[in-house]
């Protein structure tokens, strides 16, 4: 198999999801990605070494499932930065690398002796890539956040909720993962820029403002028209207002906790289902919302998620059952065609389902075998074949707790 990035080798000391996710992409993709942890500490400055869900119940910093999944693929090594000899073998892993990545608060890297113009010293065609969750400029930048943080400066938890209630948010920390896509798109541009003309640069990645970058409708209507999103009967995060859809959410079944998602697009959509929803329903759909929601969860009630679905589809209507995790997981023959979630081997805890790609490239495909590295598991590897040191050498570094 052709691999589309295995002439490439990044310097990673990113972590948690926002960044570990971007350098995960890379390293699918065929790129040596060197993951650099503390050995001080475990690891643990990033917490999803020990993070629920655990594996096996193991508590240790080798138990964290989601560290497992986000750093498939790379080497894990450990390093010392409080030490001169660590400095002195980060600079060499620079030297050597085409990328560093990191996403720590604004000044980190500097405060470490590793800021932009250090690693340019280094190596002059470096790419630098900053991911945090203000950028590195502005009256913020030096403000520590996590996902729900950015969520929440970012405007997207005002537009999720109900009707007269406080905005509910996102209980996920989905912006750390769309941080991460955008890390990762703007590494490769930069990586791509230093093909064509041998100059390396610095990407400065702002989590919040990838969130921002979602509001789009949202802050059009304010600037446009003075609408403010909360307004009376405002947010209703289950409809639809742009377009404008009617009947449009998620809808109870006959069956416990279980439910259906269905959209009206237009009058030939609600034409069709109309009739079905018995002789109450309403000619003008867009009259009574509420009204019509409730209409629709009393016929929903009555029937199964496949039983909705399977009324509506020949209609041409969009539905879909609200399908649980594991059902998404275990038993849903496209995703098993995709190949969603490959096995990766884990040193400790042996194969474990992992998450894939959701694409595939014809020539050059992702792979994934390899899970998330034990601490300072690949230190032999990287120190020796990478960097050229002997066992001896090694040894005393391990000694000495530069490693």
């Amino acid at each position: 198999m052709t691999i589309a990035l295995g002439h490439l080798r990044i310097c990673d000391l990113s972590g948690q999801l926002a960044g570990a996710g971007a350098s995960r992409i890379l390293a699918a993709f065929g790129a040596q990605v060197i993951r650099i942890e503390d050995p001080v500490t475990l690891g643990l400055w990033d917490i999803v070494r020990q993070l629920p869900p655990l594996v096996d119940g193991d508590t240790s910093h080798e138990g964290g499932a989601g560290f497992l999944n986000h750093n498939v693929e790379k080497l894990g090594i450990t390093l010392n930065l409080r030490t001169a000899r660590g400095r002195e073998l980060l600079t060499e892993i620079v030297r050597v690398s085409d990328a560093v990545t990191e996403n720590f608060s604004a000044d980190v890297m500097g405060r470490l002796g590793f800021g932009y113009e250090q690693l340019k010293a280094i190596r002059p065609d470096i790419v630098y890539v900053s991911n945090c969750g203000f950028g590195q400029v502005g009256p913020y930048r030096t403000f520590k956040s996590w996902g729900p943080i950015t969520q929440a400066m970012s405007g997207l938890t005002f537009a999720s909720g109900l009707p007269d209630r406080e905005p509910a948010g996102w209980g996920y920390s989905y912006m750390d993962h769309t941080g991460a896509y955008l890390m990762a798109v703007a590494l490769l541009a930069a990586l791509f820029h230093r093909a064509r003309t041998g100059e390396g640069q610095w990407v400065d990645m702002s989590c919040t403002e990838a969130g921002a970058a979602l509001n789009g409708p949202t802050l059009l209507d304010f600037t446009v028209n003075g609408r403010p999103l909360r307004r009376d009967g405002m947010p209703n995060s289950n409809r639809s207002e742009s377009p404008l859809m009617a009947p449009h959410g998620i809808y109870p079944t006959v069956e416990d906790d279980q439910w259906v998602a269905l959209a009206c697009r237009h009058d030939e959509d609600w034409a069709a289902l109309r009739p079905l929803l018995g002789p109450s329903a309403p000619t003008d759909r867009f009259a009574d919302l509420d009204g019509l929601d409730a209409l629709v969860a009393t016929w929903t009630s009555g029937l199964t998620r496949e039983g909705v679905a399977d009324l509506l589809r020949p209609l041409g209507i969009p539905v879909s059952p609200v399908a649980r995790p594991s059902e998404r997981c275990d038993s849903d023959p496209v995703t098993a065609a995709w190949g969603l979630w490959p096995t990766a081997h884990h040193t400790k805890h042996g194969d474990r389902r992992v998450d894939g790609l959701p694409l595939h490239l014809s020539a050059t495909d992702w792979h994934i075998e390899r899970a998330g590295p034990l601490l300072g598991e690949h230190n032999d590897l990287v120190y020796g074949e990478v960097l050229g040191l002997t066992a001896a050498e090694i040894g005393r570094l391990r000694d000495e707790g530069v490693i």
